[in-house]
């Protein structure tokens, strides 16, 4: 059947007949007499012998006889150039939409989708595995988007283990636990998180946690809170929900906001939008006369701390990666900028370079004691896989 099926599916593709265990020098060749019913003009059988080798090397003849021709020089040019157009065009930006379950994911991913990629339901756990879509921007078409729908993640706590968990041991994590692990694993290959929060309930305690599990692998993030048609609203109502959840999220007051309805469809393209401009910012490079005159403004109006008569010197700046943007600074003793110092640097790194939408990693690099630099330290010195 599998002979068949390439016959008439894959015709124009050379095809060789092994038949193996064939190593008996006195059946061996009776063995191979069942297989001539298959043959053809182009088609015979060879017995081979993956103990022994007997009939490989008849076998890779056969192959090599039929393998096409080399590619010219001109032929092998205009591959290579084929080949740097694919690479040099942009690929669409991975976009990963996590969040507690029921707070509508899924409705999201079908109506930015266009079409009901995505089970649906009232009932939490619906989404067991990630399911990617790729999405092109109907207002800019040149802007495409690999949607990634994930199950809800709950509180460790609130996960449900396996009932059928063998009697005297711990019961253990079953497939919920397995959902979640995917979500997490979508966070790590994605350029930009959309954290879904249920407008009617507020940020929770574990939005939180996701939001910081996001900026720890080192995505763009953007806030989503949905079912906004179901808040009741008047002039005020929008402001005070973003103060409210800026207080609650207070870290991360450099994430886009946005209000949606997955229900009407309401602002639902916003999700796109803010997902480009995030996108952007975070494979945003900068040149080092450019940053290196943004922290000596900053080191003129706040000077760096001293510490038992030594002050704390910064030599010069640099960027050493992007995705997220990673800033290395090199001074005299990285224990003499706390922590308070190191935050109100990268505040004014935001504030006068912008850096919506996308967390920045400030390395501190200082003096070894046989006078080269040491290794960088500092609390967003995280390394990144996505780093480049």
């Amino acid at each position: 059947e599998i002979f068949r099926w390439l016959r008439k599916h894959h015709a124009d593709i050379p095809v060789h007949l092994a038949v193996n265990k064939c190593e008996s020098s006195t059946r061996g060749e009776e063995m191979v007499l069942d297989f001539w019913q298959l043959s053809s003009k182009s088609v015979a059988p060879i017995g081979v012998s993956a103990i022994s080798g007997t009939g490989t090397g008849e076998l890779l003849d056969a192959v090599c006889e039929s393998l096409p021709e080399p590619p010219t020089m001109e032929e092998q040019i205009s591959i290579a150039e084929e080949n740097k157009e694919k690479e040099d065009k942009e690929l669409p930006i991975q976009v990963a939409i996590v969040g507690r379950p029921n707070v509508g994911k899924s409705s999201l991913l079908n109506g930015l989708a266009g079409t009901p990629r995505s089970i649906v339901s009232d009932f939490s756990g619906t989404t067991r595995d990630t399911i990617d879509t790729d999405v092109v921007d109907k207002n800019h078409p040149d802007r495409e988007f690999t949607l990634i729908d994930t199950a809800g993640i709950r509180r460790r706590t609130q996960i449900k283990r396996d009932s059928k968990s063998i009697k005297g041991e711990e019961k253990k994590f079953g497939l919920e636990q397995q959902s979640i692990g995917r979500a997490l694993q979508a966070m790590k290959r994605a350029d930009v998180v959309v954290l879904v929060i249920d407008a009617t309930e507020g940020a929770t305690q574990q939005d939180f946690v996701l939001a910081e599990r996001a900026v720890q692998e080192g995505c763009a993030l953007v806030l989503c809170c949905n079912k906004w048609d179901l808040v009741d609203k008047d002039t005020y109502t929008m402001n005070s929900y973003t103060d409210d959840l800026r207080s609650k999220l207070r870290v991360f007051e450099w994430a886009s906001i946005i209000y949606t309805s997955a229900l009407t469809g309401q602002r639902i393209t916003k999700i796109l939008d803010a997902s480009y401009e995030a996108s952007v910012i975070h494979k945003k490079r900068l040149t080092t006369a450019t940053l290196n005159a943004v922290v000596q403004e900053a080191t003129l109006w706040k000077a760096p701390p001293a510490k038992a008569n030594k002050k704390g010197r910064i030599y010069y700046t640099t960027q050493a990666a992007i995705r997220p943007p990673t800033f290395v600074f090199f001074c005299n003793d990285p224990k003499l900028f706390s922590d308070t110092y190191q935050r109100f640097m990268e505040r004014q790194l935001r504030k006068n370079i912008g850096f919506d939408g996308t967390p920045i990693r400030l390395l501190w690099r200082g003096k070894s004691k046989g006078g080269g630099l040491a290794n960088a330290t500092g609390g967003n010195a995280k390394p990144s896989s996505k780093s480049s």
